[in-house]
């Protein structure tokens, strides 16, 4: 079993002091998520990447693109941080995805893949030995405080029977009852928002995901 590593989705955090949130729950995360979204691909606009430079962390940054054309952006985003150790970007939003992975792997950062509620586990099959993960969105991505979707347990399930060692990530609807069906099916990485920065006690809150 992959150790289960929490990562904080600031798309819930308050912007008007986003350091401050992040240094509140850095201590306890393994990463911090940060969802990009354009406003096209997704129906709302959150944040690009002169954003995430001025993100300060203590903990590596997972970005997540909700964006059209990726391929367009990728040096921008690996650039524009140091602590950016991940990227993903959406397979129904690029004809290039073998492009961008190795444009993610040849700045050095983790590239993944990642997968609308749905797009079939199959889609990404081609694509597996070149990536360090994949992100199973398990809400329609665009929105934060959504209900977690069952309907797609079966893919992750199906996505760790095929590669034991990848990491497999869950956003979406993730809080303590949900954490534990998304990794009994196979998650190892868990994004949540609204969970963590809407809780009193942020650091139990990361606890129970765990436990």
């Amino acid at each position: 079993m992959k150790k289960i590593l929490i990562a904080p989705s600031i798309l819930s955090a308050d912007f008007g002091k986003l350091n401050e949130e992040i240094a509140s729950v850095a201590k306890y995360a393994d990463l911090i998520h940060c969802d990009v979204m354009d406003g096209c691909f997704v129906p709302n606009i959150t944040f690009g990447n002169e954003v995430v430079k001025c993100i300060k962390s203590a903990k590596p940054l997972d970005v997540h693109l909700m964006i059209v054309k990726p391929e367009k952006h990728i040096e921008a985003f690996a650039k524009c941080n140091e602590k950016v150790s991940m990227i993903s970007f959406h397979l129904e939003a690029t004809k290039q995805p073998k492009k961008i992975i190795k444009e993610i792997k040849d700045f050095g950062i983790k590239a993944g893949i990642a997968i609308k509620p749905e797009t079939p586990a199959k889609k990404i099959f081609p694509f597996l030995k070149e990536l360090d993960f994949v992100l199973v969105m398990t809400v329609e991505p665009g929105f934060g405080g959504q209900k977690f979707m069952q309907s797609v347990l079966p893919k992750i399930k199906e996505l760790r029977e095929l590669a034991s060692e990848l990491d497999i990530e869950a956003d979406g609807g993730i809080n303590a009852k949900t954490a534990k069906l998304a990794t009994e099916a196979g998650a190892n990485i868990l994004v949540a928002g609204s969970y963590i920065f809407g809780a009193k006690d942020k650091k139990k809150a990361i606890e129970m995901l765990t436990g």
